[in-house]
Parts: structure tokens; sequence; C-alpha cells
């Protein structure tokens, strides 16, 4: 079996030398953005570490019994430390935990492997935890950790693990492959790669999700609703849309509002950087034509701010009210 990994083939490259060459790091931090297949690679190198019969180094077979269970994660020597939910956080007592096992042989692998996901969300505790187990690695242990962005971590983290820095694909090639080895019709498989923005993980999670693409049309059709209403309508809206109390929601709805003033900000600019919302072009063109640089700057400015104010707890309602009131009407 190919990695079958969906672009950085460079990275795919690398760790297959390290491991023909005998040459396997004790820890790695694969980065990039969410969907852009940081955890994919994370475990292909998994089983390329401890698969059995592999057909040629560096490569797994992908069907024996450990790279199966590596595949699912749930094979006795791998260990996953993640967050409950996204946008949660990793505390100290489950890195402590991890240790314990790490400090132990393999049960029947070559390596015992910890994966840590989105380790970036780990508090700085936690992640001065780790820091014995990286400077001093037991025997025939690998640590494969993902985080956003090599300064999302702490500088000593990063300084410990072999950085692996992870791209988008160019929208041209996700959507071509999309269509190709997926068969996604050319028109889905195009508008798939702009919304996700060259991530081949969110373009095939939304594929196999519609009801998420009907969600995202639904907040762009508030959005714009928004933009002709009254502040009681804002009020309204913001109170119906945070009662539930729901934070992982309201990042989805923030992320896509982010996206939509992102384009119209491109318009703004005259920039010819393709737009994330493809099927709303002749709208956020309009719009893009009607406001002025800054004002469409601001606009994407403050829903940045509002994603990183939900990431600390603030008052999801009042966040919420400050954003639709802050926006134009048009």
């Amino acid at each position: 079996m190919e990695w079958n990994i969906l672009g950085n083939e460079w990275a795919v490259e690398m760790l297959q030398t390290h491991i023909r060459n005998d040459q396997v790091r004790h820890a790695y931090l694969f980065c990039g953005p969410r969907g852009v297949g940081r955890r994919s690679l994370a475990l292909r190198f998994a089983q390329a570490l401890n698969c059995p019969q592999p057909p040629r180094p560096g490569e797994p077979c992908g069907t024996c019994r450990t790279c199966t269970l590596t595949e699912r994660m749930q094979h006795p020597d791998l260990s996953v430390l993640v967050a409950e939910t996204e946008g949660g956080s990793i505390k100290i007592d489950p890195v402590r935990n991890l240790q314990h096992t790490l400090s132990l042989s393999p049960f029947e692998a070559r390596y015992r492997v910890a994966l840590l996901l989105r380790f970036h969300e780990a508090t700085p505790n936690a992640q001065n935890a780790l820091l014995k187990t990286l400077e001093e690695p037991a025997e025939r242990v690998i640590l494969l950790l993902t985080a956003d962005s090599p300064e999302s971590v702490l500088p000593t983290i990063a300084s410990r693990c072999e950085m692996l820095r992870l791209h988008r694909l160019p929208l041209e090639k996700l959507s071509a492959a999309l269509e190709t080895r997926w068969g996604i019709p050319a028109g889905e498989a195009d508008l798939l790669a702009h919304v996700s923005g060259g991530r081949p993980g969110v373009a095939l999670r939304l594929h196999h999700n519609p009801d998420e693409m009907e969600q995202r049309h639904a907040w762009l059709d508030d959005l714009s609703r928004m933009l002709g209403s009254t502040r009681r309508e804002r009020f309204t809206y913001a109170a119906q849309l945070t009662k539930d109390r729901d934070r992982e929601k309201l990042l989805g709805v923030f992320q896509v509002w982010l996206s939509y003033w992102r384009d119209v900000m491109l318009v703004a600019s005259g920039s010819s950087v393709p737009l994330t919302n493809q099927d709303r072009a002749e709208e956020v063109h309009r719009l893009g034509k009607t406001l002025d640089l800054q004002v469409a700057t601001t606009r994407t400015q403050h829903m940045e701010q509002a994603i990183g104010n939900l990431g600390k707890n603030a008052n999801m309602q009042l966040l919420t009210e400050v954003l639709l009131l802050d926006w134009p009407k048009i």
C-alpha cells in the first residue's frame, strides 16, 4: 500500500527516508491548518514504522493486523491523546497518564507510538509536563504531535521535535483529485476545493456530509439577511443563535462568516486571489464594490478577533451581538 497522501509528497518521502536509513527521530511535529492531512500523515507513518510485513522499507502493507488497528487508532501500542472537543483543552493529568504508558515496553510492535492530536490545545502546564519525555525519550518510543503551527505550541516543545510544515494544495490540483480519485462531479469538486481552501480533509468531509454544506448555505443566508436588518432584529438573531450555548457550533458559524468577509475584502482590494465562496461570487462582488477596503478589512479583522475571543470563553451572546451591530446596513 502506498501512503495515499494527497499533497505534501515531500513529507512522505522524508519520513520514508528516515525509516529506510534507520534515522527515525524520537518526536515529530506535524504543523498545518486543520484538514490538510496532519493526522493522516502521522497515522501512515505509524503504520510504516510498525508494519511487520512491509512490501518495501518505509511502506506499510495496509492489510495486516497492525496496519488495520493503527488506521482505526485501536492498536495496543498506539496511544492517542486529544481534547474531548475541538477547541477544548488537554490537561496535565492525561499527559502524565500517557507518560506512564510510554515507560512500558511495546506490547507487540517494534515501537510504542504516541499520537498527540491538536497539541496546540494543551494547556501550558500539560505541554511543560511533556518536556521530560521529549528530553529523555524511552527506548522504542516515538511521539507524533499535530498542531496548527509551531508558534501555537511552546518553543521548548517545537525545538525538541522534527518539524514538518504541511501546506494547502493548489485549488486546481485538489479539484482535479476530487474529480478523478473520488469521482466527484466537476462542479461540486471545484466548489469543495474553494470552500475547503485547498484542504483535502475538509473537502472530503463536506462531500460525505452534505448537511454541513446545507448548514453553510443557511449561515451565509443569515449573514446576508442581517446586513439588511434592524438593530432589534440583530439582537434577536444573536439570542437565537447562542441560546443552546454550543460554543463549537458558534465557532463554525464564525469561520463561515470570516470566509465571506475575507472574500469581500479581496474584491474591495481588487485582488485576483480566488474566492472561497465561489457559489456566492455575484453577491460578494456586489458587496465588495459597495464597501470601501477599510470597512471590509475591519470586518474581517473583527471576525478573526471574535474567533480568538470565543476560544477564551467569552460570553457567546454578547460576542455575537457586538459583531452584528458593527456590520454595515446594506
